[in-house]
């Protein structure tokens, strides 16, 4: 009896041990990748040739199936150089590429010996296997190899899924049919297992079956025979190692440990000559920070051509890609996520011991750079690519105001790096409330007049309108605040932008804008502070709403607006892109107001996986 409770002892102590054992092993199989940050996503296949939506087109009945298999014919790849494609991809400053084996088209890019298989080898114009190479380049170059493969086959003459309205059959009736299809994809899954050894299997189409339908257990055992290290993305029905939001990006940070946005450069996976609603470079590259800052993964997508060469539009957005990332790459690998919103006017990430806060600036500014609520001491601040020395005022024990030479900003996204004593240690978030005297008080020291108006920017976000009840007129002429030796900037200021001021309440949740907010008394204007100059459009993500105007806050100016991302069947918002003329900016804080149609409405759910595209 002694031994029997020695052992009731032990054996709960076992299974703590072996879980944290899975854990760990869990976590060291996933550093490459929660490292990585970066990676390039790749669409190819035949419906390049007549630049359609890839496999969509037909399972929608936009084009017939033999119509959309005949791209075959054109399908060359004539110019295909595999080196080439890897170097650009390693230029960008990516770790690894994750390319389209096969799409729900189930045309397979390798040479698949499966029976009755639709191959590049065997019934293309390239007469070539396309992913052989393309691997051996990126293993030769270190990148990560990752490989998508569809689940669904709508090809495949045993499989029941063909279009959108017609079954070849339903696989409950006929189990031995659907046998054959289950035994046909395993073992091209397989091919690819024992041929290239992937490093990370990206697989789509889930959502046609269950898990026990696809035998996903079944898949991960073989691909882990192989790899006992292979990453596989959520899109098997839960079996999964990390998230894969697609195209939105996320308003709040996803869940997983790991994370990785899939998205287009323009609004296509593969290519299509008439897409020509490409997101800028600078875009871009905030999109990467904003999921670095997030503790995620970018992966970038590109769609080359039938004959295989990739579109300039492209290829310029990886080249000036790999500019920011070859001078930043401190402050992009291995990073973490950042601290809670509302420190700092901006992205932040952190090293993975806490003791270095990576600031990420998308705007240039004489006026100063708040830096709020650290109560680390700091050792140094730098910029991130040329050392430069950040002259900083400590404004109280837990405030600094940064200043950079104009010299300093870079042209996208300008990096700090915070040295600290140790790891990081915030300030409770709690933001002093600025007094009618502290606002309009002449500022001790030359250019802080930006300051209080950056501390009366966070208060009004907060809900803290000092301006209640002090018969501010919405004009905001004739106005008088009460108090001697004003600072004249302020007064103009408040003048200028008092609809901003007047009965505005709490802005919106922090992640759909990066500065400060308020909102009009009917919720139906939103104000957005501007600092400095942006280096690119100003962004509004999950917006739910219609926008009617937009224009800047005093004067009167009308302003256009851009959505990307937007898929009209789809209830996610795109994300909205306002540009900002330098000849509008206020020399203190920029004021844009955006009328919406109805009292704002966000979108703050999970973003995942899109499946359907009518």
């Amino acid at each position: 009896m002694r031994y029997f409770k020695f052992f009731i002892v032990l054996f709960p102590l076992f299974i703590v041990s072996r879980l944290n054992a899975q854990q760990k092993n869990s976590d060291q199989k996933m550093q490459w990748f929660a490292d990585a940050k970066l990676g390039i996503f790749i669409h190819w296949g035949i419906y390049s040739v007549n630049g359609i939506s890839e496999s969509w087109s037909f399972f929608n009945n936009y084009i017939n199936h033999d119509a959309y298999m005949k791209q075959l014919n054109g399908f060359t790849a004539a110019k295909y150089k595999p080196e080439e494609w890897v170097n650009l991809i390693k230029e960008s400053g990516a770790k690894y590429a994750v390319i389209t084996t096969k799409h729900h088209d189930g045309v397979a890019l390798w040479d698949s010996k499966m029976p009755n298989a639709t191959t590049t080898v065997k019934n293309s114009a390239a007469k070539k296997d396309l992913i052989t190479p393309f691997v051996a380049e990126l293993k030769k170059s270190g990148l990560k190899t990752g490989l998508y493969f569809s689940l669904p086959d709508w090809s495949y003459t045993d499989y029941d899924g063909f279009t959108r309205d017609r079954k070849r059959y339903d696989y409950k009736q006929d189990p031995a049919r659907f046998k054959k299809f289950q035994n046909y994809f395993q073992g091209q899954l397989n091919e690819l297992s024992n041929q290239y050894n992937p490093d990370l299997v990206w697989f789509d189409g889930d959502w046609e079956h269950s898990g026990e339908e696809w035998q996903a257990k079944n898949i991960l055992e073989n691909l882990r025979k192989v790899n006992q290290n292979i990453i596989i993305n959520s899109r098997l029905n839960g079996h999964g190692d990390y998230d894969t939001p697609e195209q939105g990006v996320p308003v709040v940070r996803p869940t997983s440990p790991e994370w990785e946005l899939c998205y287009t450069m323009n609004d296509s996976w593969g290519y299509q000559p008439y897409d020509n609603h490409y997101k800028s470079s600078n875009m871009i590259i905030r999109t990467l920070v904003d999921c670095i800052s997030m503790g995620g993964n970018l992966l970038l997508d590109i769609g080359p051509k039938a004959d295989g060469t990739i579109a300039p539009e492209q290829v310029k957005i990886l080249k000036d890609l790999g500019r920011w990332t070859n001078k930043h790459a401190e402050a992009i690998y291995s990073t973490q996520a950042g601290i809670p919103n509302g420190h700092i006017n901006g992205k932040t990430a952190l090293s993975k011991n806490k003791d270095i806060l990576y600031l990420y600036l998308d705007y240039k500014t004489k006026n100063g750079i708040l830096l709020s609520g650290i109560k680390s001491r700091i050792n140094k601040i730098e910029v991130i690519g040329s050392k430069a020395q950040v002259y900083s005022i400590q404004l109280n024990e837990t405030d600094y105001l940064l200043n950079l030479k104009d010299a300093d900003f870079d042209s996208d996204v300008t990096v700090l790096k915070v040295s600290l004593n140790g790891p990081i240690q915030l300030a409770e978030d709690k933001q002093e409330s600025l007094s009618l005297a502290d606002l309009y008080a002449a500022p001790k020291q030359r250019g802080l007049t930006n300051l209080n108006l950056s501390r009366l920017a966070i208060n009004l976000n907060a809900g803290t309108n000092i301006f209640q009840n002090t018969g501010l007129p919405a004009d905001g002429l004739d106005f008088n605040p009460g108090v001697k030796n004003v600072d004249q900037k302020i007064s103009n200021w408040v003048i200028k932008n008092a609809e901003v001021l007047y009965k505005t309440g709490k802005g919106i949740p922090s992640g759909h804008y990066q500065g400060n907010t308020a909102l009009s008394a009917d919720k139906q204007t939103l104000y957005l502070f501007v600092e400095g100059t942006p280096t690119g459009p100003i962004a509004i993500k999950g917006l739910k709403n219609n926008i009617s105007r937009i224009r800047i806050v005093g004067e009167g100016t009308m302003l256009p607006h851009e959505i990307y991302n937007k898929l009209y069947w789809s209830k996610i918002p795109g994300i909205v892109y306002i540009p900002v003329p330098k000849d509008k900016l206020d020399p203190e804080l920029t004021v844009i107001a955006v009328l919406l149609d109805s009292p704002i409405d966000l979108y703050r759910e999970k973003v995942g996986a899109i499946e359907s595209n009518l």
